[in-house]
């Protein structure tokens, strides 16, 4: 029973930075843009968030420069493939190549430096741990706290709203929406943006709300797994967040057992969330066509190609 709470405890924080990270690219792959460099926006993002604390600064100030920095390296995206319409897959490793590169020169002075992260519900409320849910209550922080909420009004936005209807719009069939009057690449650029915050805000969480330490390659391919996470869920909000426990579930199992100290083979465990991400991506390919896909994503649109 006790490692079934410790597992279930831990889950929220391992399946987090998946959902933040795959909710941004959502809404970029809603507008038409296919985006594959969440892996180096989510370690922009985690490198700016652990210096910005080390730095001096609050904790929360950390998560907002850490949005912040890689929402900068996102509008580099933007520009490549909205504005001079370049190659999406070549300009998403692209990112992920910068992203990795600027983490590896800028934070190699901060590494292994521990720092005070996000306070958890324990913490800030002073919650019982006597009872099962109390433990599994305390631990969790208000950024987990808060994800329902945000996958609910994202979802309501993308599905039920005016400016969600421009988005989906746009990337099902820009032309018409240019003819509409709507403005392609401005909704383009804002929701290559939003995924530059979100992922961004993903790769902090982990720094600055989990790990409380900045190490080279701590985001372990999560924005990879967060690439297949959107496929798992259809480019839905609210399946994400059913996908990000499961991913999140695999990937939380490991250090329990090692706390346990299990006799299992710990670095077979260790690669079971990408087999997940394996099947997922073969899944998708095999059906054709995925269910949800927007009809224009990864293409470049021009203008002059109206009908």
């Amino acid at each position: 029973m006790d490692f079934l709470i410790g597992w279930i405890a831990i889950i929220p924080s391992y399946a987090t930075p998946l959902l933040l990270a795959s909710l941004g690219l959502i809404i970029c792959e809603k507008a038409g843009v296919l985006n594959l460099g969440a892996e180096g926006l989510m370690a922009v993002g985690a490198m700016t968030g652990a210096v910005t604390v080390l730095s001096g600064a609050d904790p929360w100030f950390g998560l907002a420069a850490g949005s912040a920095a890689a929402m900068a390296l996102a509008l580099l995206f933007g520009i490549s493939t909205v504005a001079l319409r370049a190659n999406h897959t070549l300009a998403g490793l692209a990112v992920v190549a910068i992203g990795l590169g600027i983490t590896g020169v800028v934070g190699r002075p901060y590494v292994q430096k521990t720092f005070p992260g996000i306070p958890n519900l324990g913490d800030l409320f002073g919650i019982d741990r006597s009872s099962a849910f109390g433990r599994i209550l305390a631990v969790q922080d208000p950024v987990t706290l808060a994800l329902p909420i945000l996958v609910g009004a994202l979802w309501w936005w993308i599905s039920k709203s005016r400016h969600g209807l421009r988005l989906r719009s746009v990337g099902e069939n820009p032309a018409a929406a240019d003819v509409a009057g709507i403005d392609v690449q401005l909704v383009q650029f804002g929701a290559v943006l939003a995924s530059g915050l979100l992922c961004g805000l993903a790769g902090a969480y982990l720094s600055v709300a989990t790990s409380h330490v900045w190490v080279e390659g701590m985001v372990a391919s999560r924005g990879w797994i967060a690439v297949a996470l959107v496929i798992f869920s259809r480019w839905n909000a609210a399946r994400a967040l059913w996908g990000a426990l499961l991913f999140g579930s695999a990937d939380a199992l490991v250090p329990r057992l090692q706390a346990i100290g299990a006799d299992v083979p710990v670095y077979l465990m260790m690669t079971l969330p990408y087999v997940l991400t394996l099947v997922v991506l073969v899944a998708g390919s095999m059906s054709g066509r995925r269910s949800g896909e927007p009809a224009f994503l990864g293409r470049v649109y021009l203008r002059q190609d109206k009908q």
